[in-house]
C-alpha cells in the first residue's frame, strides 16, 4: 500500500504546485466533503493528479488560499468523476476550471452497465478499487492512512480513463454531446435559495393549523443556526423526527419538553433553553405562515387522464419516442431529455419550441435543443 501524506504547510504547497504546473496534460480533481457531519458543504480534502507530478492531497482548513493551485492548472482541462457535486466546493476555494471531462457524464453517454467510479475504472482499466470510506468525516483530522489511499485513488486512474473514454466518444460520433453536456455542467447555476426552506422538515405534513407550523418554523430555524454556528450537521444535533415529535405533542413548559423521550439528539437536553425559546416564539408571533403554499409541481402521471386527458395524450405519445431516439443513441433517456422536462412541456400545450423555451426559461439549454428534436419527431402528436 502506498504511504500518502496530506499538505497542510504553505511552503509545500507551493511546491506542489510548482510541480503541478511544470507537468502537461490534463489534471484530474476530486473533492472530499464532510456530509452528514458538518453544516458547510466546504471541501476538507482536494486531490489533484498530473500525469509526470503525481498525486497531491490539500488540506482546504490549513491552506487557505489556492490561488497558487489556480495558477497552476487554470489553464487546462480538469478530470472529475460527477463534476456536480465537487464544483461548488471547488469554487468557494476559488478554484475554477476552464473547461471539463465528466468521467462518469461520459460512461452515460457510451450507454456504459454502471456509473461509479469503481465501475467505470473497472471497466475501464480492469482495475478494482476498494470504496471503503465514502462517508468518512473528512474533517477528521489527523486522516488515517486507509483514508488517504482511498483519497488518491480517486484521482490516480481518472486521466487513463478519461483518454479511453474519449476515445469511446469519438468512435459513437458523440463527441458534440458529451461537450455539450460538460459545458452545460461547468456553466448551470446554483439553484436558488428556497424561500422558506424549513417547509423541508420531514413529517411537515402532519402538522396542521398555522400556529403549530410556526413553532416548526421557529424550532427549524434555530436547530439551523445553532448547527451552522458550530459547524454540525443539523440532523446529528436534532433529527427532523424529533423535532416533529416536540411540535405534535404541544409541551405546556420547558419540563414536559425536557420529558419528551421522542425528543433526543445530541443537543435535545443541553440546548433545552434555546429549543423552548424557539417554541415560545412560535406561539406569539403574529407572523403566521400560510396553511396552503403555491406548488408549481405537477400532478402524478397517473392521474393526469382525469385531470388532463390531452396532456395525458401527450406524455403517452412522447415517452416511446424519446426512449426509442435513447435507445437508438444507446444512453441513458434521462440524459437525452429530463423526465421532469418532458412531463412539463406536455402538461402545457406546446405550440412550438421557442415558445416552449420562452415558457420555461429557467430550464436548460440542453433541454432545449433536445426539445427541438423531439417536436420535429412529434410533429402532428404535440
Amino acid at each position: 500500500m502506498s504511504e500518502y501524506s496530506v499538505i497542510d504547510d504553505r511552503t509545500e504547497f507551493e511546491k506542489a504546485c510548482r510541480a503541478l504546473a511544470d507537468a502537461e496534460g490534463p489534471v484530474a480533481v476530486d473533492v472530499e466533503r464532510a456530509s452528514g457531519f458538518r453544516y458547510s458543504q466546504r471541501a476538507y480534502l482536494v486531490q489533484v493528479f498530473r500525469r509526470d507530478a503525481g498525486v497531491f492531497l490539500f488540506d482546504p482548513p490549513a491552506i487557505g488560499d489556492f490561488g497558487a493551485l489556480q495558477d497552476a492548472i487554470g489553464g487546462v482541462e480538469w478530470v472529475f468523476h460527477a463534476a456536480s457535486q465537487d464544483l461548488p466546493s471547488l469554487r468557494e476555494l476559488e478554484l475554477d476550471p476552464p473547461r471539463i471531462f465528466d468521467t462518469e457524464l461520459a460512461s452515460r453517454l457510451l450507454g456504459s452497465d454502471g456509473y461509479g467510479l469503481a465501475a467505470v475504472v473497472q471497466h475501464a482499466l480492469g482495475i478494482t478499487l476498494a470504496k471503503a470510506h465514502s462517508a468518512a468525516d473528512w474533517s477528521t483530522r489527523p486522516l488515517p492512512q486507509p483514508w488517504l489511499e482511498y483519497a488518491a485513488l480517486d484521482v490516480l486512474h481518472l486521466i487513463d480513463v478519461r483518454d479511453i473514454l474519449d476515445g469511446q466518444l469519438t468512435e459513437a460520433g458523440k463527441t458534440e454531446i458529451a461537450e455539450q453536456e460538460f459545458r452545460a455542467t461547468l456553466t448551470k447555476p446554483p439553484k436558488p435559495p428556497r424561500e422558506e426552506p424549513w417547509r423541508r422538515l420531514s413529517g411537515l405534513h402532519k402538522v396542521r393549523g398555522a400556529r403549530l407550523l410556526a413553532i416548526a418554523r421557529e424550532l427549524w430555524t434555530a436547530r439551523e443556526e445553532y448547527a451552522q454556528e458550530i459547524d454540525v450537521s443539523p440532523g446529528r444535533l436534532v433529527p427532523d423526527r424529533s423535532l416533529l415529535a416536540a411540535i405534535l405533542a404541544e409541551p405546556a413548559s420547558k419540563s414536559a419538553l425536557a420529558s419528551l423521550k421522542e425528543f433526543n439528539g445530541r443537543a435535545s437536553r443541553t440546548q433545552l433553553d434555546r429549543w423552548w425559546a424557539a417554541i415560545e416564539r412560535g406561539r406569539t408571533t403574529e407572523d403566521l405562515p400560510r396553511t396552503r403554499v403555491p406548488s408549481d409541481a405537477l400532478p402524478p402521471a397517473r392521474t393526469w387522464s382525469d385531470r388532463n386527458p390531452e396532456a395525458d395524450l401527450r406524455l403517452k405519445a412522447a415517452r416511446p419516442v424519446v426512449e426509442a431516439i435513447a435507445e437508438q443513441l444507446n444512453m441513458p433517456t434521462e440524459n437525452l431529455l429530463t423526465p421532469e422536462y418532458l412531463r412539463r412541456v406536455a402538461w402545457e400545450p406546446l405550440a412550438s419550441p421557442a415558445r416552449q423555451s420562452a415558457r420555461h426559461s429557467q430550464r436548460s439549454a440542453r433541454d432545449h435543443g433536445r426539445l427541438r428534436i423531439l417536436h420535429r419527431r412529434l410533429p402532428m402528436r404535440l
